[in-house]
């Protein structure tokens, strides 16, 4: 099944039209705690090694699970669309519902010479937070796995 994208604008709509949507940042602890979407939850999809790069998080999906029912509406996004389509797929692979990839992620997709091909949410001027406390850190979320 092909995962749905939204832009951020119309992530922003979903969010602001239903307070049943949660948006899942699938960035590192780092990333999120710089600034995310408002209303973000983090739950990071792979982590930084120094020796290998970005390493998947192989606890993402039961951390997902343990925190939303899976016919909650997700939107995940990450800091350009990449990571977050790999998240998106994983969701949908053990069974969520109703799972969209934002676009752009957060900072915007470029191509190789460095001009913006999807806007991000930080440059679409949408709610940026950088609440990082209980019920949104992935330090409380991955706790009630």
């Amino acid at each position: 099944m092909a995962i749905k994208e939204v832009t951020p604008q119309q992530a922003h709509d979903m969010l602001t039209k239903d307070a049943s949507v949660v948006y899942i940042d699938v960035r590192t602890e780092r990333e999120f705690a710089n600034g995310h979407p408002q209303g973000a939850v983090n739950i990071p999809v792979a982590f930084p090694d120094p020796a290998r790069g970005m390493v998947v998080n192989e606890n993402f999906v039961r951390i997902v699970q343990a925190n939303f029912p899976q016919d909650k509406k997700i939107i995940l996004g990450c800091q350009a669309g990449p990571r977050s389509n790999t998240a998106a797929g994983l969701l949908q692979e053990s069974g969520f519902q109703d799972v969209s990839n934002m676009i752009g992620g957060f900072g915007g997709m470029r191509d190789p010479m460095g001009t913006v091909i999807a806007p991000g949410w930080a440059s679409s001027g949408l709610p940026v937070s950088q609440d990082n406390g209980e019920g949104v850190s992935y330090q409380s979320l991955s706790a009630k796995a």
